[in-house]
């Protein structure tokens, strides 16, 4: 089994990181003069994956004209959220309503995205189909935050995520998940969190943990820092 489409989640306002985000979408943000989007999409790229859906709301218009100026080639797809921003659940619901496929690697091009998470997320693609999984999320020890004020989201033990605890593992904007935990969901504004609340309840909700080095566009002090690297 494989993943053929990733979703990129686009549609965000950034504003933590004005004044900069005031004209540009975060997604677009350069470090090196390299944007976060195009480090996102050289990864999924290199895992060999052959469709990608992106979401858009906030500065839209910015999206076509970067695709029109970059050739990335691989097939690309912008999806507008619509007259109302849609948070996470129900950007990613839109976006696989475009699909025929079931299961789905999602990406917050948020964090820096580089080859070094090649061979995680490989593995925990092969995970999730070998235990024929619905939901898996990438984690990382927040001790490999450079943002040293990021708290933790969970806990993770044995591939399981629990909320119980000391939470010392952040979500780093990748997970792996399949079309059928929105069956009951209706097309409208709601935030991924309601679906992993579900699975945590029923310890269905799996983790990876990621090894690296977690860089993240959290606000503007620390997009300073990460332009100075």
């Amino acid at each position: 089994m494989k993943i053929n489409t990733a979703l990129i989640l686009c549609a965000g306002y950034g504003k933590r990181l004005n004044p900069i985000t005031l004209d540009t979408p975060k997604p677009l943000l350069e470090l090196n003069n390299v944007t976060m989007l195009e480090k996102c999409i050289q990864l999924i790229k290199s895992l060999g994956i052959k469709k990608i859906l992106i979401n858009s709301f906030y500065l839209k218009d910015h999206f076509p004209k970067f695709f029109k100026d970059n050739n990335f080639d691989i097939d690309i797809e912008i999806i507008e959220d619509g007259n109302e921003i849609l948070d996470t659940g129900g950007g990613i619901l839109n976006l696989i309503k475009h699909s025929n496929e079931d299961d789905f690697i999602v990406f917050n091009p948020d964090t820096v995205w580089t080859k070094e998470y090649f061979d995680e997320i490989n593995k925990m693609e092969e995970f999730y189909f070998s235990e024929k999984l619905k939901n898996i999320l990438l984690l990382v020890n927040k001790n490999l935050s450079f943002d040293k004020n990021l708290k933790g989201d969970f806990n993770l033990e044995n591939n399981i995520i629990t909320k119980e605890l000391d939470k010392n593992y952040i979500y780093i904007g990748c997970q792996i998940l399949s079309k059928k935990l929105f069956k009951n969901e209706t097309n409208e504004k709601f935030s991924i969190s309601k679906i992993w609340n579900k699975l945590i309840d029923t310890k269905d909700l799996n983790g990876y943990e990621s090894k690296q080095n977690f860089y993240h566009l959290t606000n503007l002090e620390i997009f300073k820092k990460l332009k100075d690297l």
